[in-house]
């Protein structure tokens, strides 16, 4: 299920006139929209790489009054979609447009990508590598370019990298923006329906721009958690307390709160009070948020349900077949929303008629997109739990499905149930496979904001974004917080 988005680009093109393949490809026009997706996509991460060090090393080595709330603060903007931030820049300064806004709004939506594991890192940093450079002379930033930041350097970079592939695969804020990307070309050449071979030729090129960056990430992740002492044997040094760095420290966080979360507030809370004067239809809204629910939620076990077996190979066993499984289960970090969305239709079309536009077909499409989350969860919390205890349940005579039942799966639950519950709250903001998928008549809170704010209706789309944040801030929170304290790698 994973595989049939990149089988069926495959099989479309291959199945096209070669001639209008490769004059969809190397058309002057495709050669703009790669080079604007690419400059868009190392902008962010170069943004958030500046951005999100400073943070992560304010975060993880200054002791900061109320420390709880600006890790609180950090994360945040994970709960916020890209496509609500821009709508709240865009609805507060309405001729608000062009490259380089959409730059800034990107980078501030996905800095969050670089602070976290970056906040992990410094907190499990080794000191004694800068005491040693500090006596050979080195003065403080020296000492920190010389021997922390290469500490921190692969969680840094598996973040930048996380940021542009977000960048890279994002519909609703390029489209608001009014900024022309690959995806934003790949929905208009489907939506127009007069050449599919062009939205199959340019979602392909997307897919191999996306897959290099995964391939990327998990290159730098590898090595983040590779060669690293036990937390026993760190030397940490004391967090900053002097009054000048606490000062300047909180003056950084706070301007940088202010613009990434204080606008959206803003206008969130403006646009909402004008609501009550534009006849908001609750029990549209209510409905919109029942069905993000029921469908995000759905996805979610699906999700869980596809992914749990191959967690379990993947934790227990070595060997290809299962790397390679692995490996193609993990394609739906590679492949936009926009183009799982775009395959589904097809799929659904031509060999399961009966589930075209149903339910069940975008909570499948939300399992492929967000598989990965979930596998990642279960595999890591299936393999804590000690293989011993399962090789000792089997020799008091229980057979591999009870000891399933009442040892791995009753201690690993927890993971589990993290990694469906990141699944549920991702699946709720998702909006390409969205727009393409849902059945008609059917609405949820993030086609209902992108509806009103595609017909400039700014008060009328703010209780259905306040709604989505609210609903995704709070698990965000309790994620953020065992990523900034160091406990999640």
């Amino acid at each position: 299920m994973a595989a049939v988005p990149l089988a069926y680009l495959v099989i479309r093109l291959a199945q096209a006139d070669l001639q209008q393949v490769i004059d969809a490809v190397v058309r002057e026009r495709t050669l703009v929209l790669v080079l604007t997706s690419l400059g868009l996509s190392l902008l962010v991460a170069l943004g958030s790489l500046v951005l999100g060090i400073p943070m992560a090393w304010v975060l993880a080595r200054v002791a900061l009054p109320l420390p709880g709330l600006w890790r609180a603060l950090a994360a945040l903007p994970l709960a916020v979609p890209s496509y609500v931030m821009a709508y709240s820049w865009i609805s507060t300064w309405p001729a608000l447009s062009g490259f380089w806004p959409l730059t800034l709004v990107m980078i501030l939506a996905c800095t969050p990508y670089v602070t976290l594991p970056v906040a992990a890192a410094f907190y499990l940093a080794d000191q004694r590598a800068v005491d040693v450079a500090r006596t050979l002379g080195r003065g403080p930033l020296g000492a920190f370019r010389a021997a922390l930041l290469p500490q921190v350097a692969p969680a840094a970079l598996a973040g930048a990298l996380l940021a542009g592939l977000y960048t890279l695969s994002d519909f609703g804020s390029p489209s608001l923006f009014r900024v022309q990307t690959l995806t934003w070309a790949v929905y208009a050449a489907f939506e127009g329906g007069l050449n599919r071979t062009l939205a199959a030729a340019t979602a392909l090129i997307l897919v191999m721009l996306a897959l290099a960056l995964v391939l990327m990430e998990r290159m730098m992740r590898r090595r983040a958690s590779r060669g690293g002492r036990p937390a026993s044997q760190i030397v940490r040094p004391r967090r900053l307390n002097t009054k000048r760095v606490q000062l300047v420290s909180v003056a950084g966080l706070g301007c940088v709160s202010l613009v990434s979360l204080g606008i959206p507030a803003y206008a969130l809370t403006r646009r909402g009070w004008e609501s009550r004067s534009a006849a908001t239809d609750w029990s549209r809204l209510f409905e919109s948020m029942g069905t993000t629910l029921s469908l995000s939620l759905t996805g979610a076990l699906i999700a869980v349900l596809l992914g749990l077996p191959i967690a379990v190979l993947a934790a227990r066993y070595r060997g290809r077949s299962i790397a390679t499984l692995e490996s193609v289960a993990y394609l739906g970090n590679g492949i936009p929303g926009l183009v799982v969305g775009l395959s589904l239709v097809f799929f659904t079309l031509n060999v399961v008629p009966v589930l075209y536009q149903t339910a069940l077909a975008l909570s499948v499409a939300y399992a492929v997109i967000f598989l990965p989350k979930a596998i990642g969860s279960a595999r890591s919390a299936i393999a804590q739990v000690p293989a011993s205890l399962e090789e000792v349940s089997r020799t008091l005579g229980r057979g591999p499905l009870h000891t399933w039942t009442t040892i791995t799966a009753r201690l690993s639950t927890p993971g589990i149930a993290t990694g469906g519950l990141l699944v549920a709250v991702t699946a709720m903001k998702e909006l390409p496979a969205t727009l393409m998928l849902l059945p008609i008549g059917a609405n949820t809170l993030a086609t209902e904001l992108w509806r009103h704010t595609n017909m400039s209706s700014y008060a009328a789309a703010a209780p259905y974004a306040i709604a989505l944040v609210l609903i995704a801030c709070i698990p965000t929170y309790f994620l953020s917080r065992t990523e900034l304290d160091g406990t999640r790698r």
